[in-house]
């Protein structure tokens, strides 16, 4: 992480127009803070990738949300897609309209979270194996250049995960997605974040997939276990394999099997965002209250 923190600042000066793909399932969730700071200033291009797996209509609200900010432009795609992927091209043209031809090769910066697809859109839009992919958090290890035209340089970048997640619901998302690797949390507990959601928000798609009707007013710990006896996740004596329901729910959503989804909207995410950060900025007036209090008690020298 702090490479490739280090690899971007000394990038970034030369750069034309930074391009931050998100999982179109979490946008918000999927944008790293951290890339903001250090991409400050630059016009910026968000791609909203995997959009054959969201929600279409999730993914106008954030497309809509993104391209009201100054200096942003939005497109959803899928990174497989030869012709929507090409467009990106253009779009960074547009937002720097300066930049073209041998004299002033546009130069962009492509970075985003681990495994949200940066190395399949490259190889894609490279029309060759460009870059290493993978379905697993990490497979990019270090900074490649990748020449699209004679005129246009891509930068590409290892996924970069923030060291702390302050908003918990991101957390959840993240991990459902894949974003961060399966040592690092809890099926179960990620499963049964999952499944609360979608019995309020995807209940039809929770009755088509695993036959379970009324899924909105059952809890999330009885979905998951009615999931295990719908899909056969059963142990010694018919009780339900809880952990191998969680991996089903996690999988059925990662796959698109499930159906498009969206796990989040702008407006929710600003509420989550907000709460978060109000924890933390308490958390550290506790942290600071204490190390005052070490401080008073040293003696003096």
């Amino acid at each position: 992480m702090h490479l490739t923190q280090k690899a971007i600042a000394q990038r970034i000066g030369q750069i034309d127009v930074v391009i931050e793909l998100l999982d179109a399932r979490l946008p918000g969730s999927s944008a790293n803070p951290m890339l903001a700071q250090l991409t400050q200033g630059k016009p910026a291009l968000k791609l909203l990738n995997k959009q054959d797996l969201a929600d279409p209509d999730g993914t106008a609200l954030w497309l809509a949300h993104y391209n009201a900010l100054p200096g942003t432009r939005a497109m959803a795609l899928d990174a497989s897609m030869a012709a929507p992927a090409k467009a990106l091209i253009s779009a960074c043209h547009a937002l720097a309209p300066h930049r073209g031809g041998m004299a002033k090769p546009m130069r962009v910066l492509i970075c985003g979270i681990p495994n949200v697809g940066k190395s399949t859109l490259i190889n894609t839009l490279a029309g060759k194996r460009a870059a290493k992919t993978g379905d697993e958090a990490g497979v990019t290890k270090l900074e490649q250049r990748i020449a699209l035209a004679a005129d246009f340089y891509l930068y590409d970048t290892p996924g970069l995960l923030w060291p702390r997640i302050i908003v918990a619901k991101s957390g959840y998302n993240l991990a459902a997605s894949g974003a961060v690797g399966r040592n690092a949390f809890d099926e179960q507990e990620v499963a049964l974040e999952l499944l609360d959601w979608l019995r309020l928000h995807y209940p039809g798609l929770l009755a088509a997939r695993f036959g379970i009707e009324a899924a909105a007013s059952l809890s999330d710990e009885q979905l998951l276990v009615a999931i295990g006896r719908k899909r056969g996740a059963l142990q010694t004596g018919q009780q339900v394999n809880l952990q191998k329901a969680a991996e089903i729910a996690i999988y059925d959503f990662r796959s698109g099997v499930l159906g498009r989804i969206t796990l989040e909207t702008p407006a929710e995410f600003a509420r989550w965002l907000a709460a978060g950060q109000t924890l933390d900025a308490q958390r550290q007036l506790k942290k600071d209250a204490i190390e005052r209090g070490r401080n008073t008690r040293k003696p003096a020298p």
